[in-house]
């Protein structure tokens, strides 16, 4: 069987499912809601534009390009930890190529442009080689990794010697410098990529592959679909995407710090696990994950407003995805008990 002829005979929806499948992605506005109304209460600066736009949209933007190449490699049935290591690593190769050496680095005196070239060139080969090591050599993904998120972070310690490099040049605080129609361009990027890859995985062919190989990995091979060479994409898209988050925090805080994206996993699963991405693979799409980092968005925006510790943050963030975890084996067992219903009568 061919790739089209397995695309087209995967199970046609009705238009009755495809209303309530769309409004399943849709399922966490009315919790948004819930918790800016509590929010407005708590604190008076929350429900501001100033705050919802240049706080609560501008520090999502950076959560937002991670989760969503987090969303496609968990939508395939894997996942990725060293993402946030790259999101540190990649911008502190750029400035340390192109920093003197009496700020810390490296004294090649590189242009921005060429730095940004390397930078985006070693997150294509972390992709590679993780993509190699699972798909080609069937490596477990938590593993590999895990060892490549160690390996990582040594290394931005090593290049930087543990200093933060600061005094960068303007083309690396350019993306947090810019503005369209007064909303930071980073806010347009990260609306941007959502939508772009939001269709590509509900129209493109390629993108109903992803989902067929998250669904059933030795199917979608005996189905012709080329899962190793999709597979590989998707780790080196995902780095790709990693290399931009961090270039793009970066330049908002104008420097790039040792420990920069440290932690930062952890709340990329809880935005991901809350906006309906399945960690079995198959099942989830890029709307709900906006809308899981949107929500983890405005509650840590009102976690900071009412100078609630940054350590409490992390605990929360711990219950929401223990909470959302055990929504969907309930949601899951719901839905399978309904189909059985359904099959019976």
């Amino acid at each position: 069987m061919t790739d089209q002829t397995a695309v087209a005979t995967a199970p046609r929806r009705t238009p009755l499912a495809d209303r309530f499948g769309g409004l399943r992605e849709l399922v966490l506005l009315p919790v948004i809601v819930l918790v800016m109304i509590i929010g407005s209460i708590l604190t008076p600066n929350f429900f501001t534009v100033n705050n919802l736009v240049n706080n609560v949209l501008v520090t999502s933007a950076v959560l937002g390009v991670v989760v969503i190449a987090e969303s496609m490699i968990l939508i395939a049935g894997y996942f990725d930890l060293s993402l946030e290591s790259t999101v540190g690593l990649a911008p502190m190769l750029a400035a340390w190529l192109v920093l003197p050496a009496a700020v810390g680095g490296s004294g090649l005196g590189l242009s921005p442009w060429a730095a940004f070239g390397v930078m985006f060139v070693a997150s294509i080969a972390i992709g590679l080689f993780n993509g190699f090591l699972i798909a080609v050599l069937r490596l477990n993904a938590f593993i590999v990794t895990l060892a490549m998120l160690i390996f990582l972070r040594g290394l931005t310690l090593g290049i930087s010697g543990g200093q933060t490099l600061s005094g960068l040049p303007p083309e690396f605080t350019a993306l947090g410098n810019s503005y369209i129609v007064g909303i930071s361009v980073q806010v347009w990027i990260v609306v941007v990529a959502f939508v772009v890859v939001a269709l590509f995985m509900r129209k493109h062919p390629v993108g109903r592959k992803i989902y067929a190989i998250g669904g059933n990995e030795e199917a979608a091979k005996a189905a012709g679909i080329n899962t190793v060479r999709i597979t590989i994409g998707l780790f080196v898209l995902g780095a790709m995407l990693a290399a931009l988050a961090g270039l793009m925090l970066t330049s908002r805080i104008a420097s790039v710090t040792a420990n920069q994206g440290d932690g930062m996993i952890f709340t990329v699963f809880a935005a991901a696990v809350i906006g309906g991405i399945s960690l079995d693979g198959g099942r989830g799409s890029m709307i709900g994950a906006a809308t899981g980092v949107l929500l983890l968005g405005i509650i840590q925006n009102i976690l900071t407003l009412t100078n609630v510790p940054s350590f409490w943050i992390s605990a929360i963030y711990g219950l929401i995805i223990l909470a959302a975890l055990v929504f969907g084996h309930f949601s899951g067992r719901l839905n399978l008990l309904r189909s059985a219903k359904l099959r019976r009568a």
